[in-house]
């Protein structure tokens, strides 16, 4: 076996550096309030992401609904805060729905596997949406919902500074759990039923149970980003939380590299930064050009096409 950060793959020094030096750069061209903002978006796109890679890329189920429970722990933390909740009760309550959540998005686990399991994920995604949006007097339905600053006693996270301070202990905190349990013995029955369900099952692993595991735990992760991304943002609306978010966070993790926690920070990284490398391709190319609609999806496109030809590991695989 290679041990972590030896010459055969990128080691997470090598990580921290390169992360640190793209930071430092982004910094010095865009302005440090700026760039701590984007940074406190990559850190929670990042906890959402490690929820897809524990899914996907450890238990080996296919997610098409993850942005769903992002909304799940946006609207809870968003609800209970306007309701005077103090975050210290909000946000394990915000993380607790979205792996309730979770857990009912692997129900279908018992009967289903496959595609046929990842269709079931899109129904789940499409029911939560449309509950947003007609359910107008909890959720203000299509004309959105307002959150304030989060507030976690005497802090306020009201400046960029402070939210990319909260967003990196998140996910340092959600780093950590992550580790372990990959690590667990969880994480070993995850990668069993991976590689051959039949197979782990033989060997006494109840492969419903570690999906269900998988999604419950993949989903408290998105809540949480979701409860963070809610107090970023400053509004909530269904549209916020539609397909292409759950599409974004599946490209996240396989642009990254879906067998790596590494994998999740780096797709964030390409995440955030593709809007921003749209902002700037829009003044460099000829009007027609630059105004056509899906230009987003299209660079999405292009750099998923180009990790699949050069790094079909990801961008943290070896």
């Amino acid at each position: 076996m290679t041990p972590r950060g030896s010459p055969g793959k990128p080691g997470r020094g090598r990580h921290a550096a390169l992360l640190l030096a793209a930071g430092a750069a982004l910094a010095a061209f865009l302005g440090a309030d700026y760039a701590l903002g984007q940074l406190a978006l990559v850190a929670t796109f990042a906890i959402a992401g490690l929820g897809v890679v524990l899914i996907v890329g450890q238990a080996g189920q296919i997610s098409l609904g993850q942005g769903a429970l992002l909304a799940l722990g946006a609207y809870t933390q968003g609800l209970l805060v306007r309701h005077g909740v103090p975050a210290a009760l909000s946000l394990p309550l915000a993380i607790a729905v979205a792996a309730a959540g979770g857990w009912l998005a692997s129900l279908p686990a018992h009967r289903l596997g496959g595609l046929y399991f990842a269709m079931s994920t899109l129904a789940f995604a499409l029911i939560v949406e449309e509950v947003l949006v007609r359910w107008r007097t909890l959720t203000g339905g299509a004309a959105g919902l307002g959150v304030p600053a989060l507030v976690i006693g005497p802090f306020t996270a009201d400046s960029a500074a402070a939210q990319a301070l909260v967003s990196t202990l998140a996910l340092a905190l959600a780093w950590w759990a992550c580790q372990r349990w990959v690590d667990s013995r969880l994480g070993r029955a995850w990668r069993a039923v991976r590689a051959d369900e039949d197979a782990a099952a033989a060997c006494g692993i109840d492969r419903v149970r570690v999906k269900r595991a998988a999604f419950i735990l993949g989903g408290g992760l998105s809540g949480l980003a979701g409860a963070l991304y809610a107090h970023w943002i400053g509004f909530l609306s269904p549209e916020q939380f539609g397909l292409l978010l759950s599409f974004e966070l599946l490209m996240l993790a396989f642009i990254g590299g879906v067998r790596h926690l590494a994998g999740a920070l780096w797709g964030a990284l390409v995440i955030v930064a593709i809007p921003q490398s749209i902002a700037v391709l829009r003044d460099l190319l000829p009007a027609d050009l630059a105004n056509t609609a899906g230009l987003e999806l299209l660079l999405f496109g292009v750099v998923l096409v180009a990790v699949v030809r050069w790094r079909p590991q990801g961008l943290a695989g070896s």
